[in-house]
């Protein structure tokens, strides 16, 4: 893993930002469970390319940090 992604609680159990984040991710990290909240796809996050989208569809939140991308290659840096 070169990636570790975090989930802000309340983010993960809203449905309508869980399907926001679903749809934003070119490769599938994110779906939707049965009961509407947020799943992370743990065999995809080898997949994600940094592109942002994720952060951008969370930056609707109330603390604009609804989601992190951390670099594990880079002494844990997160994504800004």
């Amino acid at each position: 893993m070169f990636i570790a992604v975090e989930v802000d609680d309340a983010l993960a159990s809203d449905a309508a930002m869980a399907k926001k984040l679903t749809e934003a991710c070119p490769v599938d990290i994110f779906a939707q469970a049965s009961d509407g909240t947020l799943a992370l796809v743990e065999q995809n996050l080898d997949e994600c390319v940094l592109c942002r989208l994720c952060l951008d569809a969370a930056s609707t939140t109330p603390s604009g940090r609804g989601v992190e991308i951390i670099k594990l290659y880079d002494n844990d840096a997160v994504l800004a």
